[in-house]
C-alpha cells in the first residue's frame, strides 16, 4: 500500500472526499515529523510509538571494495508497534504466507 492507496482507503472509510482525506493525512505526517524534529516521542495507543535515538559514528565496511569507511554520526527514527497492531498482524492466514514465501 502506497500514500495513494492510503488516501482512497481513509477516504472510503471516514467518508470523505480524497482531498479532504489528503489533507487530514499530510497534516497527520506533518504533526508527527514537528514532533520528532523537537525531539519528543509519539504515541499512538494500540497503533505504536515514533521516538528518536542518537546513532554515534562507527566504522564499516563498504562491501563492494571490502575497505574500511567511516559512518558519521546521526539521529534516527525508532517505532515500535503496540500491542494491539502486534495482534492484528499476528494471524494463521499472514504467517502462513510468511512461511511458505521463506521456503523459496
Amino acid at each position: 500500500m502506497n500514500k495513494g492507496d492510503l488516501i482512497d482507503k481513509i477516504a472510503e472509510s471516514a467518508g470523505l472526499k480524497k482531498a479532504d482525506a489528503a489533507s487530514a493525512l499530510n497534516a497527520t505526517l506533518d504533526a508527527v515529523k514537528e514532533a520528532l524534529k523537537g525531539g519528543d516521542k509519539v504515541t499512538l495507543v494500540g497503533f505504536g510509538s515514533f521516538d528518536v535515538a542518537y546513532r554515534a559514528a562507527r566504522k564499516g565496511i563498504n562491501p563492494s571494495t571490502q575497505k574500511e569507511i567511516k559512518i558519521s554520526d546521526k539521529v534516527t527514527v525508532k517505532f515500535r508497534a503496540g500491542k494491539e497492531l502486534s495482534e492484528t498482524v499476528d494471524n494463521k492466514k499472514l504467517k502462513a504466507a510468511l512461511k511458505k514465501a521463506k521456503k523459496k
